[in-house]
């Protein structure tokens, strides 16, 4: 059995668990705090971590739990991501092709925050946190199956209003 260490195992997690709460609460302090939470809860069940099978999975139900909580006790005022999170993925090409590179990954950031929260909890895990189905599926509760049928739906959710406002300029 594998002794999990605080320090070594859930701490270097916590970038990931920022990642996922901020991708379910929208706001970057809200994140900050539901972290902050997680730690907290992780911590106060260490008596208990000897007997879980899968740590990270563990933390980033609490996380995901967490968040869940905050945007329901908040009334869930959905607000966008701000640009610093992606501003790093902008290509620095001309003027106009930058500016054409914003607006799209704007538009792309409000088609994901549009998503129902189940559908953008697995495509944020899978597509940007890089986890398996498997692993999607323990920390959110629902089927392999379920897991894949939600990231499809969001896929071609984003996919078809993506190419509409490309083509009608919406």
């Amino acid at each position: 059995m594998k002794t999990v260490s605080f320090r070594n195992d859930i701490l270097p997690l916590k970038n990931e668990l920022y990642r996922l709460a901020l991708r379910i609460t929208l706001n970057h302090e809200d994140a900050e705090d539901v972290v902050q939470d997680t730690l907290l809860k992780v911590w106060k069940r260490q008596n208990s971590w000897q007997e879980i099978d899968n740590i990270e999975a563990f933390v980033l139900t609490i996380c995901r739990n967490q968040a869940l909580d905050k945007i329901k006790k908040a009334g869930s005022a959905n607000m966008s991501l701000s640009e610093e999170s992606f501003s790093e993925h902008l290509l620095e090409q001309n003027t106009f092709d930058h500016v054409v590179q914003k607006d799209r990954l704007s538009l792309v950031k409000r088609l994901m925050n549009s998503l129902p929260e189940k559908q953008r909890s697995c495509m944020q895990l899978r597509d940007f946190e890089g986890k398996s189905y498997k692993d999607i599926a323990t920390i959110l509760g629902i089927s392999e199956e379920q897991v894949k049928v939600n990231i499809h739906r969001a896929r071609q959710t984003i996919k078809q209003k993506f190419e509409e406002a490309e083509e009608y300029g919406l």
